[in-house]
């Protein structure tokens, strides 16, 4: 806590002040307004002074002329485009916001111009801005731009197929945006209208201006020229959109965007499409379900086929049967005339390999592997090496995914494929503005920032939101009267009266009035600055005492000092010497613990540790106080001279006004010998500050 201190007796001060002009409300706002064309955040803007106004209209000004420029984009569409959805702005989600209304209030406005029911808006409870967008959208209505060209009242509007009247040769160094009708008379192509100026052409709306020929269930969308309909619903599965608005179906087949396997035939269905079977199997073969003719095995879907002492042979839709004379084993078959047993080239006898190669052997037979596959002499087949798994770690620097006869590398996210199929180059993912404001590229990844005034979100660790510094912990000690948050920051005020900001924008300071003259004290008064305001004040001394130069000692209200008359025994024998009124301004202590020493009566008597005989002791009492006792004074000792402080023991709430009489008691040999009556009119503000 502070130490509020009066020496009564050794005080002096010396005031110095400088007059510095402060800018202009014009200056502060018009400050802003460049700093908001210059793209700077509007709630972080350097101060250009102290004064708590001019940062007021320098933000406010900044705000304005960007919602400007947001309004007059969203006015800018309604006029050109006649249709203001969301993805036609750009910007954060509160901008469009600001630009779709003003384009939406723009949009009534020229209807209500087009229908001719008068800029007024009459029964339609619109608000403050999106009202003036209107009227000033139906003011400035396309029915004024295309008012007749007075100079061609007399010609009717040619169209594009229009031919120019006689005397060609007027029209050669014609300036016409489209076409020249003669005697330097412009004119336009039809789905045009001529400009204020009779040289150039703008497309007309013909979704605002109602000459659309779109049917119910139709939206109208404006062209340069022209118009078209659009169906507000869409066609459904199997369908597509013509643009003559009617629904054709797709042919899935034509285009090949069926699923129907190799062996079957596609058929296109309205709307669908169905898969048939490409081929019927001839005798000996019967169909799988993926539709394929596959050899039946006669030797074992019937029982005995052959004659007995003959063996049956399955062939390739049919089979044989073969007398038993000799028994080949695998990789041989009997000769024709079945004699003898010989080599098998499986190789000739089908895709055994596939589209690998094949190698006949005696009795057997090999594949020859293409690059990636490795010959199975078990099964016979050539299967797939994964090299993700024989060399691991050594293919790919992040990922390995094996595939039919190679492999392919991946790369963890936050990264990707580098020119060479194999490393992995960091991505940089704050390209694309993942965050909503500062962003930081780390390896592998991301990481957002946000500028000062602004928190992280928790939920998704992009979105800057603000810190509200009034509702943190420490912030009621931010302002000394009132925090009020801004997004980003926050400012502080004072109380209405009394008080003005302190240059560090977060300090109340006491204005002095008494010394800015803006006092109300008469001539006979005196003013005296309390916190928050000052007090006129008059004091006069009691009979038989005089009133003495205050000196420099401005907490002295005055010093009145025993005068008697002669032979006045009664004014000789009162002990009061000297009489002393002071002003002290105190604040109400926040959070009051505990005594606060307020006052220092100080003394010019020697404190001695044993009283000497005749020596001169002084001891202070509170005469006079308020009813609830909230003062005492103790006795010290300083630098060897004895002192009295006056403490404020109990908590008082301001504002209180009230007087305390202290009296300094000089003993001599056990009796009174003077005393020094000190009356402390004591102002306690309302405030801590």
């Amino acid at each position: 806590m502070a130490q509020w201190t009066i020496l009564l007796f050794c005080l002096y001060g010396a005031l110095h002040g400088h007059e510095i002009q402060p800018p202009s409300l014009q200056d502060c706002c018009q400050d802003g307004r460049d700093r908001a064309l210059g793209g700077q955040d509007c709630t972080v803007l350097p101060l250009i002074s102290s004064s708590h106004t001019c940062r007021i209209a320098q933000e406010q000004c900044c705000a304005a002329a960007v919602l400007e420029n947001l309004c007059n984009n969203g006015i800018s569409l309604a006029r050109t485009q006649g249709a203001c959805e969301r993805p036609f702005f750009q910007g954060d989600p509160w901008e469009t916001q600001i630009s779709k209304m003003c384009c939406d209030c723009c949009v009534l406005g020229l209807m209500a111009a087009s229908r001719g029911l008068g800029c007024e808006l009459q029964g339609l409870l619109l608000g403050r801005q999106c009202v003036y967008t209107a009227q000033t959208c139906c003011g400035k209505n396309t029915t004024e731009e295309v008012k007749p060209n007075p100079e061609a009242t007399a010609e009717p509007k040619p169209s594009a197929n229009t031919k120019p009247p006689e005397d060609l040769d007027s029209c050669k160094d014609s300036t016409c945006s489209q076409l020249c009708v003669g005697n330097g008379t412009c004119a336009c192509h039809d789905g045009y209208q001529l400009k204020k100026d009779g040289v150039n052409c703008e497309d007309v709306n013909e979704c605002l201006t109602g000459s659309h020929n779109c049917i119910l269930g139709q939206i109208c969308i404006n062209t340069e020229g022209s118009f078209r309909c659009q169906r507000e619903t869409g066609c459904g599965t199997g369908y597509e959109l013509r643009e003559n608005n009617s629904c054709q179906d797709i042919d899935e087949c034509a285009l090949g965007t069926h699923n129907c396997g190799p062996d079957f035939t596609c058929t296109n269905t309205a709307g669908s499409f169905r898969c048939h079977p490409k081929e019927r199997c001839a005798d000996g073969f019967i169909q799988d379900a993926a539709g394929s003719c596959i050899d039946i095995n006669e030797c074992v879907a019937h029982s005995s086929p052959c004659l007995p002492g003959h063996t049956c042979i399955n062939t390739v839709g049919s089979y044989t049967c073969r007398r038993n004379t000799v028994t080949c084993g695998r990789g041989y078959h009997l000769t024709e005339d079945g004699t003898r047993c010989e080599d098998v080239d499986e190789c000739r006898t089908g895709n055994v390999c596939g589209d690998h190669g094949c190698l006949n052997l005696v009795g057997s037979y090999r594949c020859e592997c293409r690059v990636g596959f490795i010959f199975n002499s078990i099964t016979k087949l050539c299967e797939d090496i994964n090299e993700c798994r024989h060399y691991p770690g050594r293919l790919c620097a992040h990922r390995c995914e094996n595939t039919e006869g190679s492999y392919q590398c991946s790369c963890t996210t936050g990264f990707k494929l580098s020119h060479d199929g194999r490393n992995c180059d960091d991505v940089n993912e704050c390209e694309a503005n993942p965050c909503s404001q500062e962003c930081a590229n780390v390896y592998g990844s991301y990481q957002c920032y946000c500028r000062r005034g602004y928190q992280l979100s928790d939920l998704d660790g992009i979105t800057c939101e603000d810190i509200d510094e009034c509702a943190l912990p420490a912030g009621g000690h931010v302002c000394s009267y009132r925090c009020s948050n801004i997004p980003g920051s926050f400012y502080c005020s004072c109380p209405p009266t009394g008080y003005t900001l302190a240059p560090n924008g977060r300090t109340c300071q006491d204005i002095d009035e008494c010394i800015a003259g803006s006092h109300t004290c008469s001539v006979s008064e005196s003013c005296f600055n309390v916190q928050g305001g000052f007090r006129c004040l008059s004091f006069k001394c009691p009979p038989n005492f005089r009133q003495t130069a205050q000196g420099r000692d401005v907490s002295v209200g005055a010093r009145c000092v025993k005068a008697c008359q002669p032979n006045d025994i009664g004014c000789s024998l009162d002990p009061v010497h000297l009489i002393t009124h002071t002003v002290l301004s105190l604040p109400t202590f926040r959070d009051f613990s505990g005594p606060e020493e307020i006052v220092f009566l100080r003394t010019v008597v020697a404190a001695n540790p044993a009283p000497l005989p005749g020596a001169t002791d002084v001891f202070f009492e509170i005469v006079a106080a308020d009813q609830q006792s909230s003062f005492d004074v103790v006795k010290r000792t300083q630098q060897g001279m004895i002192m009295g402080v006056v403490q404020q023991v109990k908590p008082i709430i301001g504002p209180k006004d009230l007087v305390l009489e202290v009296a300094m008691n000089y003993v001599k040999s056990g009796i009174i010998s003077h005393r020094n009556v000190v009356i402390i009119h004591v102002f306690i503000s309302e405030f801590w500050f």
